[in-house]
C-alpha cells in the first residue's frame, strides 16, 4: 500500500523539519525574550524599535522573509552564514535565521501578555529593594511570565512546526519539498498528502499536549 514510499527517505526529511524547529525554536525564545524586555524598558528608544520590530515583521508574509534571505542575503549582499560552499547547510541556516527573525514577533507578543499579568506591585517591591530594571525583569517578572505563558508558547512552537514547510521556498530538504517531490513523481495524491499529514500531527501533537499539561501544573497561583 506504501510501495511509493520506497526510495525516498521519508524520515530524513521529517528530521530535517524537527532540526528546523528545535533550531528555530531555540533561536526564536531567545531573541523574543530580548524583544519582550524591550517592548517594557524604560528606555524609549528601546520601546520603540522592540514595537516597531513586532509590527513590521509580523505583518509581512514568512515566504516573502525565506525569500529575501536567499536572494537578498545570501545573492546580493553574500551573506552565507559561513556555508559558501555548501549549497545545502547555507539553506538550511538562512532558513533557520528567517523563522527566528519571523517566529520571535509572536514569541514576544506572548511572552508581554505573560509580564502584564505580573503585579506591579512585585516589580515595584524588587525596585524599593534596590534591584535594577534588568534584575527586576530577570529575577522577579520572566519567570512568572513564563509560567504564565506556556501555553501560548505552545501554540506559537506548533505554529512554528507547521510554517517550517516554507523553508521549500528556498530548496531545504524538509517533509514539504519531499511531499512534493513524491507527488511530481507518482499519482496517488491523495494517499501522499495523508501520510504527511499524519507526520506533521504526530510531530504537533504529543507537543501541545505536554506542554498544556506542563501550563497547568506550573501555572502562577493568584
Amino acid at each position: 500500500m506504501f510501495d511509493f514510499l520506497q526510495g525516498y527517505d521519508v524520515l530524513g526529511a521529517f528530521w530535517m523539519t524537527v532540526k528546523l524547529t528545535v533550531y528555530s525554536g531555540i533561536g526564536s525564545l531567545v531573541l523574543g525574550t530580548l524583544l519582550a524586555a524591550m517592548r517594557v524598558s524604560p528606555v524609549p528608544l528601546m520601546r520603540g524599535f522592540g514595537t516597531a520590530y513586532v509590527n513590521i515583521v509580523r505583518n509581512i508574509p514568512l515566504t516573502v522573509i525565506i525569500v529575501f534571505s536567499s536572494l537578498g542575503l545570501a545573492d546580493i549582499f553574500g551573506v552565507t552564514l559561513g556555508a559558501a560552499d555548501d549549497f545545502k547547510l547555507q539553506g538550511f541556516r538562512l532558513a533557520v535565521l528567517s523563522l527566528v527573525a519571523y517566529t520571535a514577533a509572536f514569541v514576544c507578543e506572548a511572552l508581554r501578555s505573560g509580564i502584564n499579568t505580573v503585579p506591579v506591585g512585585q516589580a515595584e517591591a524588587a525596585r524599593a529593594i534596590g534591584l535594577s530594571f534588568g534584575q527586576t525583569l530577570r529575577l522577579v517578572v520572566l519567570p512568572q511570565a513564563f509560567r504564565s505563558v506556556i501555553v501560548p508558547l505552545a501554540n506559537v512552537l506548533i505554529a512554528l512546526t507547521k510554517n517550517t514547510t516554507v523553508a521549500a521556498a528556498i530548496g531545504v530538504a524538509e517533509a514539504a519539498t519531499l511531499m512534493k517531490t513524491i507527488i511530481e513523481a507518482k499519482a496517488q495524491t491523495v494517499l501522499i498528502a495523508a501520510v504527511f499529514a499524519f507526520g506533521f500531527v504526530v510531530l504537533t501533537l504529543p507537543t501541545g499536549l505536554i506542554l498544556g499539561w506542563l501550563g497547568k501544573r506550573l501555572a502562577v497561583k493568584r
